[in-house]
C-alpha cells in the first residue's frame, strides 16, 4: 500500500476546492489603494479590519474637537479608516496648508529637474538673473536650489516673509547656516521661469490633475500659499507613502523623493528638501539657531516624515505603517511656525488608537 503524503493530501484538498469561491488564495497582501479622480469615491475599511482599538477612537477625535480642528484623515494603504469634520467644516470646505505646502513646491521642483529642465545644484541667479537678493555678488553667487530647499540659503531669516530683494541680505555662506525662511518660494519663480509657463499651470499638469487633487494657490502676505479640501491633501500624502508614485505612473522619481524625505545636510538633522524627518538624534527649530536633542515628535514612529505649515497643519506619512494622517485646523494652542507641543500629544492619542 503506498504511503499517502502530507502533499498528497494538501494537493487534493485544493484540487476540490478549485472551483470553489471558498478557496484561500495564498497571499493576502493588500495592494496599495489609490482613489480614482472622482472626488466622491474612496475605498474605506473598519478601524476594527485592523485590529485596532476603537474604544479609544472617541478620547480622540474629542482631542482633535477640543484642539479647533477642522477635519481629521486616516488612510491606511490608500483607504480611508477614519474621516472626521469638526466645528462647521466639511468635506467640501477649504483650508490652507500653509508651510505643509512647502513639500508641493519640493516635489515640483524634482519634477522640473527630471524633465531637465533644470538641476538643483545650479545657482539661483542662473534663473532669476543677478541681484535677486541685495546679498553682495560673490555671496549670491553661491545660493544654488538645493539650498533653498534644505533651508541654508545664508539669508537673514529675521527679516520676516518678504522676499523682496531689499528683505533677502546676506548672514552667511550658503550651505553653513540652517534657517526656516521664506525664501524657498523663489523655487517656484525658478521652475516657472525654467518651464516657460507659470507656477501655477505647471504644478496643475504636473502634479494637481495627475492624481486628483483640487484646490488652488492664493498669494498672501508674500507667500503662494495653497488651499484645499482634506481628501485633496491626503491624496497628496498617498503620493508620498507611495514613494512618488500614483497608481502605477511616477509622478516624481523615486531617487528625488528619497533624498527629500532624508537628512540633507549636516546642520539640522531632521530636515529634508522641505519635509521634516522623526526620529533623528537632534534637531533645529525655526526661528532658533539651538540645536534640540532627541527626535521632533517622540510618540511617533521615527520613520514618520511630516508636512507641517503654521498653526498645525500636519501631513503625517509612515511607511512601515502604511499610514497617512492628515489635520487642518486653527492652531490647537498658539500659534505656531510648524512644530507644536499639539504633535506629541495627538501622537498619544493616535498610538491608542492604532498600537
Amino acid at each position: 500500500m503506498k504511503r499517502i503524503t502530507i502533499f498528497s493530501i494538501l494537493f487534493f484538498i485544493l484540487l476540490s476546492c478549485s472551483n470553489s469561491e471558498d478557496l484561500i488564495p495564498f497571499s493576502t497582501e493588500e495592494n496599495m489603494y489609490f482613489p480614482p479622480n472622482d472626488i466622491n469615491t474612496w475605498a474605506t475599511k473598519t478601524p476594527a479590519s485592523l485590529s485596532w482599538k476603537e474604544n479609544n477612537i472617541p478620547d480622540l477625535l474629542n482631542y482633535l474637537e477640543t484642539k479647533n480642528s477642522k477635519s481629521f484623515i486616516v488612510l491606511h494603504n490608500g483607504k480611508i479608516v477614519m474621516e472626521n469634520y469638526f466645528n462647521g467644516h466639511m468635506s467640501t470646505s477649504a483650508w490652507y496648508w500653509a508651510s505643509a505646502g512647502k513639500t508641493l513646491t519640493s516635489t515640483l521642483t524634482g519634477i522640473a529637474e527630471q524633465e531637465g529642465l533644470l538641476s538643483i545644484t545650479d545657482k539661483v541667479s542662473d534663473y532669476l538673473g543677478i541681484g535677486w537678493t541685495s546679498a553682495p555678488f560673490d555671496k549670491e553667487n553661491l545660493i544654488t536650489c538645493k539650498n533653498l530647499l534644505n533651508m541654508t540659503s545664508g539669508l537673514n531669516d529675521a527679516l520676516g516673509d518678504d522676499v523682496s530683494p531689499a528683505n533677502l541680505q546676506y548672514i552667511s555662506d550658503a550651505g553653513t547656516r540652517w534657517a526656516y525662511h521664506n525664501v524657498y518660494v523663489k523655487l517656484q519663480d525658478v521652475v516657472a521661469t525654467s518651464s516657460g509657463q507659470t507656477w501655477e499651470n505647471y504644478f496643475n499638469i504636473k502634479l494637481k490633475n495627475p492624481i486628483g487633487m483640487t484646490g488652488t494657490w492664493i498669494t498672501n502676505n508674500n507667500s503662494n500659499v495653497y488651499w484645499s479640501t482634506t481628501r485633496s491633501m491626503a491624496r497628496f500624502g498617498l503620493l508620498a507613502l507611495n514613494n512618488g508614485n500614483w497608481n502605477g505612473t511616477q509622478i516624481i522619481n523615486s531617487s528625488f523623493f528619497s533624498q527629500a524625505t532624508t537628512t540633507s545636510q549636516n546642520i539640522n538633522e531632521a530636515y529634508g528638501y522641505l519635509w521634516w524627518l522623526n526620529g533623528k538624534s537632534t534637531y533645529h527649530l525655526p526661528q532658533t539657531q539651538i540645536q534640540f536633542s532627541g527626535k521632533l515628535v517622540p510618540n511617533a514612529p521615527n520613520d514618520m516624515y511630516m508636512a507641517l505649515g503654521k498653526d498645525d497643519q500636519k501631513i503625517y506619512v509612515i511607511p512601515s505603517r502604511k499610514l497617512v494622517i492628515i489635520r487642518m485646523g486653527d492652531a490647537a494652542d498658539s500659534s505656531n511656525y510648524a512644530l507644536s507641543d499639539f504633535d506629541n500629544l495627538l501622537w498619544e492619542k493616535i498610538s491608542a488608537v492604532i498600537n
